[in-house]
């Protein structure tokens, strides 16, 4: 009886309603699930005595940290819209087989994962962009944080299934369990027991493995439309590569996330020192912070969208698209201003150091210059992903940091005499290009796949 509720609700319920019931639940777990890391920086920069130091050294982990995360995308972003396709397909059984194949090729991941930053973290931590006085502090923190690998990727990845059902309170509540427990473990172990940057580590892998058994457990039990089988779990060439076609944008969107990060922090630490390197922690937490809402609600737009596609309904993913698209740009434009007109709020929540919250100010509201825009480029991306559009997906993941940003990077310091400056300002210009080259691109693809379904459904 759920099953039927939750698939007629996909194919026939209001799609304003829908997005927002869908959308709101998602919305809070992304924000959610960016506490784990954002608590962490927030305590460890107000460490007395070290709290600057500490803070950027963690801050050279980030790429670890989304490297990680990337894993879990390729599998879960991968996975979850092919399985949502089949649902509106009425392919139950191929849409476990899909869940099944991605929980062993996380098992998979999450044991090489591991083995590689336990093994070779120093040498690691040194190529992101870690200073003599700052890879202590990486070093502690990416030790400990990296045993818990195989819980984040459980926790996020399979965690994804569980929006793409609809089921997207219960995926709300799997990073707010996490998340609460990390903010009570954090001051204990951080401040109580002493333990600094691998106090705030620890704290965060034993709240996400409590996350991944609530993950386990809710795919393993009797409420979920698709169940993980033990018959299923195992890779199949003919399931595992398409998703793995799918997933790889959204992988390349969050792994280049840590090249760009290397690329940022080993271009400031030579412009700027240690202290630019601080602020660019302060600047990535803010952007994460502003930007996964918009994830959270293409989360949301996610399963209508698919479900729709398979079951052929042109106008249902017309309305949720364009619905999307809206929010996404409201939203990205009152971020925008206020790290225009209120930086110093944002900066005051992950250090108390005078020097380091000039710094950062200054270089938010350059980073941040083209961020009013950027709704466009995340509802597009997506929605690219809903319809299974891989090769367009992939290009927009690739076009946006490895063509322009990186590139940036290096080349605009050239041209400016104050080289810290221009690396922040490679931040907004790709952005701008970005966003103008995905806008042109999804209106051509787009109309394009409304004829074909319009057709599709005729005949």
């Amino acid at each position: 009886m759920e099953q039927n509720e939750k698939e007629k609700a996909l194919g026939s319920e209001n799609v304003g309603s829908l997005l927002f019931r869908l959308a709101v639940p998602a919305i809070a777990a992304q924000i959610i699930n960016l506490m784990y890391n954002i608590v962490d920086r927030m305590y460890i920069g107000h460490i007395p005595g070290e709290g600057a130091m500490a803070l950027t050294g963690v801050g050279v982990t980030l790429p670890a940290i989304m490297l990680i995360s990337a894993f879990a995308a390729l599998i879960g972003f991968g996975g979850s819209p092919r399985a949502s396709i089949c649902m509106g397909r009425q392919e139950h059984e191929k849409a476990e087989e899909i869940l099944g194949n991605c929980a062993a090729a996380i098992v998979v991941l999450a044991v090489l994962l591991t083995a590689i930053f336990q093994i070779f973290g120093s040498q690691i931590l040194t190529l992101f962009g870690a200073s003599e006085d700052t890879l202590p502090y990486a070093v502690s923190y990416m030790k400990i944080y990296t045993l818990g690998t195989i819980f984040v990727q459980f926790s996020l990845g399979l965690n994804s299934f569980i929006s793409a059902q609809g089921f997207t309170t219960v995926s709300m509540k799997t990073t707010l369990i996490g998340a609460v427990l990390n903010i009570i473990l954090d001051p204990v172990f951080i401040f109580g027991l002493d333990m600094g940057v691998r106090g705030a580590a620890l704290a965060t892998i034993l709240s996400q493995g409590v996350s991944c058994i609530w993950v386990l457990c809710f795919l393993c039990g009797k409420k979920t439309l698709l169940r993980i089988r033990r018959k299923n779990i195992r890779l199949k060439p003919g399931v595992i590569m398409p998703v793995l076609a799918l997933g790889v944008a959204p992988f390349i969107m969050q792994s280049t996330e840590s090249i760009l990060q290397i690329c940022f922090n080993t271009s400031l630490l030579k412009y700027g020192g240690d202290t630019a390197v601080g602020a660019m922690t302060i600047l990535t937490s803010v952007m994460q912070f502003s930007m996964l809402p918009l994830q959270g609600l293409t989360q949301g737009m996610q399963p209508i969208v698919s479900y729709n596609f398979g079951a052929q309904n042109a106008q249902r993913v017309k309305q949720a698209f364009k619905l999307t698209l809206i929010c996404c740009l409201i939203y990205s434009t009152v971020i925008w201003a206020v790290s225009m007109f209120s930086p110093r709020l944002l900066v005051r929540m992950f250090t108390d150091e005078a020097e380091l919250i000039a710094y950062a100010v200054w270089a938010l509201r350059i980073y941040m210059a083209g961020s009013c825009i950027f709704g466009a480029q995340i509802a597009c991306q997506q929605t690219f992903l809903a319809l299974g559009n891989a090769k367009e997906s992939l290009f927009l993941a690739v076009l946006r940091k490895i063509i322009l940003l990186i590139p940036l990077i290096y080349i605009l310091p050239v041209f400016f005499a104050d080289k810290a400056f221009a690396v922040f300002l490679a931040e907004p210009m790709a952005d701008v290009l970005a966003v103008t080259t995905t806008v042109l691109m999804f209106a051509f693809t787009f109309k394009r796949t409304m004829r074909s379904m319009q057709g599709g459904a005729e005949g």
